[in-house]
């Protein structure tokens, strides 16, 4: 028997206890930070998804508008409400007007007539100071401009 105490041969895990408390809780929190990158990753494609959706629908809707007037052979013409659902349309085909009845689910055609040869929407261009029929715009406006600053200097 010596004189030197004897030290435990379980010295060493017990050292080490309290830095692998703290290597535990590192990796845990790293785990919750891996998990929030992975989160945010999802959060920012699934908004670039949105974002190009939106993108797409602006720019379809913008090349219908532009295609539908050169090649279409149907307009509306006048469109009522008749009641919540119900609607009253007058629609022109070529030369003749169809008047339809516009229910949630069916249409049906009232009444067809010939179409006037000027629509009632588009009345005779306006007698203005020196308008002459075949003018074109540039025309109306400089004769508009002359007119008005004619009238300013009277007053």
């Amino acid at each position: 028997m010596s004189d030197t105490p004897s030290r435990p041969a379980e010295s060493g895990p017990a050292e080490s206890g309290p830095a692998e408390s703290g290597l535990e809780a590192v990796s845990v929190g790293g785990d919750a930070l891996i998990g929030l990158a992975t989160l945010g990753k999802t959060a920012a494609a699934l908004a670039l998804i949105l974002v190009i959706i939106f993108i797409a629908s602006a720019l379809l809707k913008r090349l219908q508008l532009r295609r539908q007037p050169g090649g279409s052979r149907l307009e509306v013409v006048s469109a009522t409400a008749v009641g919540p659902r119900e609607r009253v349309v007058v629609v022109q085909v070529e030369s003749q007007w169809l008047v339809l009845g516009v229910a949630s689910g069916q249409v049906s055609k009232l009444h067809e007539m010939p179409a006037p040869s000027q629509p009632q929407g588009q009345a005779a261009p306006a007698p203005g100071p020196g308008f002459v029929e075949g003018d074109s715009f540039a025309t109306r406006l400089a004769k508009a401009l002359k007119h008005n600053a004619g009238l300013g200097r009277r007053g």
